[in-house]
């Protein structure tokens, strides 16, 4: 009776969604992966490169069963929670529970100023640590490194080269790329791509160089297909 009850509950919660679309993931040790892509409304931040500012208020409510459903529209075992920010609504753990039950691979990117021990720890969360040149870095939850595991991964994005520095530091600082997967982001169409790598290569620091590979497939300007 319990079980029945709780499954019930899971379905009738609600989340506020921006877009569900299935795509190529750009970014991450995933990036070239087709993938099903959940985009909740709503952020706590406001990176002065933002390049999902619509997803800050737009959407509609939609219950658990009702996303999981559009979902399986596609065969696709890859479902990628991101935002906005998912964590900022409560009801995404119970999403994230049916698709787990579900047999699909979750991956859940998220900004780094919420706690992120809530997260079932067989999702795959990709982290971001603000730099400077976002306008967000004292929102960094520092705790939040503690809380990641093995297979998890921290994400830069860089705007220019006082953000490479300050991420150099941080790396160093907190030893992070002998812990986790470390993600170095040029921000599209402000640092170029073969600067941060030229930097990279110099200090030869052993983190991955993305390029949201999706930007280079479709206009960058595209919305979910």
């Amino acid at each position: 009776m319990s079980d029945g009850a709780g499954a019930l509950k899971r379905t009738e919660t609600l989340l506020n969604v921006n877009e569900i679309f299935r795509s190529i993931q750009g970014e991450s040790s995933r990036s070239g992966r087709p993938c099903v892509f959940v985009r909740l409304t709503a952020c706590n931040l406001r990176c002065v490169w933002c390049d999902t500012a619509y997803a800050f208020e737009e959407g509609k409510a939609i219950s658990v069963s009702g996303i999981v459903e559009q979902v399986d529209r596609w065969s696709i075992p890859y479902v990628l929670l991101t935002g906005g920010e998912p964590l900022l609504q409560p009801g995404v753990h119970d999403l994230i529970a049916d698709l787990l039950d579900r047999g699909k691979e979750v991956a859940v990117e998220t900004g780094g100023s919420l706690d992120i021990s809530p997260v079932d720890r067989r999702v795959a969360i990709v982290m971001d640590l603000k730099c400077p040149g976002s306008g967000m870095v004292r929102e960094n939850d520092w705790r939040n490194l503690d809380r990641l595991k093995p297979g998890d991964e921290v994400k830069f994005v860089l705007a220019d080269r006082a953000d490479y520095e300050w991420t150099v530091r941080t790396i160093r600082e907190h030893r992070l790329t002998e812990r986790f997967g470390v993600l170095l982001s040029p921000v599209h169409g402000t640092l170029h791509p073969r600067d941060l790598a030229d930097w990279m290569l110099n200090d030869q620091l052993n983190a991955r160089l993305q390029l949201q590979i999706h930007k280079y497939i479709w206009p960058a300007d595209m919305r979910g297909i």
